[in-house]
């Protein structure tokens, strides 16, 4: 059992909103149906927020305050026997604060808690975009396989920007300020490359042992610097006048990039259709919702408007697929109709920032 109670209190458009106590009848899938607008999706980032970081629309804390309201917001669930609550108050509308069993906690402890994962419309684009949003999409999956992975990557980049700003100053820097920060980048940048290398291998092992089915099949490869952390050390002290010349840091995991291809075609994702990308996408997902439900930690698969975009054939054997995987489902859909032939669920209506139990 994943969330078996969420409430929602100034949160986008839900001003005082329970989802629970119908989860609590134990159900696995949760079908969120209304009219565009009516904050289905506004739900799932709700979800979303109960793992470190700016949730699935990467919005900033403040614009997660209802308009209209007292400036702050807060999200509650219970989560097995555990309860979570996570938000921001009105004097300090980008501190979000989090709470485990009335304890505050740093948000980076959410990780061990459950892990999460979503698919959302404004991915569609994932593979014609910059290569920080791809590795962004890795760093998720890897952080619901691994929880430390939050970690490193905090400290990471907390190193990284001392590093650029002591680079930028006029002064000459202090090299033993330097080399000890560059020590922190080695540390912790060598784990998130071995994170992200050995995440891309499970899934590419698991997606090679799947029978072809309706879904294109992705072959996987992560491209960018790769080693030690002493080889990223050393890179990094003899990189320090190209990085201070050009005021960031050259040489790291910072810029790696997911290389997906069409494995059928042989073809980059990013020379396929609209439609193949799509379908590239949801096998990822899939795949690592299939290979990231570890005993003790729920996992949570967001899926918004997935439907939509598959015919009668495609949307059962999605059904099937994330059933199997024994984690809590969230879907989103305009309407009922597209969750014919799902089975057992609990259904809800959402309209203007209200819920309802359907039948």
């Amino acid at each position: 059992m994943a969330i078996a109670r969420l409430t929602l209190t100034d949160f986008r458009n839900h001003a005082d909103a329970l989802i629970a106590p119908a989860i609590g009848l134990g159900a696995d899938m949760i079908v969120l149906t209304g009219e565009n607008g009516a904050g289905k999706t506004n739900i799932l980032e709700a979800v979303s927020l109960l793992a470190p970081g700016r949730g699935l629309r990467g919005a900033t804390l403040a614009d997660m305050a209802r308009q209209g309201g007292p400036g702050g917001f807060a999200i509650a669930a219970r989560i097995g026997d555990t309860q979570v609550g996570t938000g921001t108050e009105a004097g300090a509308p980008e501190r979000r604060q989090v709470r485990i069993d009335g304890r505050t906690v740093s948000a980076s402890s959410l990780a061990a808690l459950v892990a999460i994962s979503w698919l959302t419309p404004a991915m569609d684009r994932l593979f014609l975009e910059s290569a920080g949003g791809r590795r962004r999409f890795l760093d998720r999956l890897v952080l619901a396989l691994r929880p430390s992975h939050s970690h490193h990557a905090t400290r990471y980049e907390a190193a990284m920007r001392s590093r650029n700003n002591l680079l930028a100053e006029e002064a000459p820097a202090d090299p033993a300020w330097l080399a000890a920060l560059e020590a922190q980048m080695a540390e912790h940048g060598a784990a998130l490359d071995a994170g992200r290398r050995d995440v891309v291998a499970a899934l590419s092992a698991h997606l090679d042992a799947l029978a072809e089915g309706p879904f294109a099949k992705p072959t996987l490869a992560l491209d960018g610097w790769t080693g030690n952390a002493g080889d990223l050390e050393q890179a990094l002290r003899e990189s320090r006048p190209r990085d201070r010349a050009a005021a960031r840091a050259l040489v790291g995991p910072h810029r790696a990039d997911l290389l997906v291809t069409h494995e059928a075609k042989n073809q980059p994702a990013a020379l396929c259709s609209t439609g193949e990308q799509k379908a590239l996408l949801l096998s990822l997902i899939l795949a690592h919702a299939e290979i990231a439900r570890t005993p003790g930690r729920p996992l949570l698969i967001l899926l918004d408007e997935v439907a939509a975009h598959l015919d009668a054939v495609r949307r059962a054997a999605l059904f099937d697929r994330l059933r199997a995987t024994g984690g809590q489902v969230w879907m989103t859909g305009t309407e009922p109709a597209l969750f014919e032939g799902l089975g057992e669920a609990t259904r809800l209506h959402v309209s203007a920032g209200h819920v309802a139990v359907i039948g």
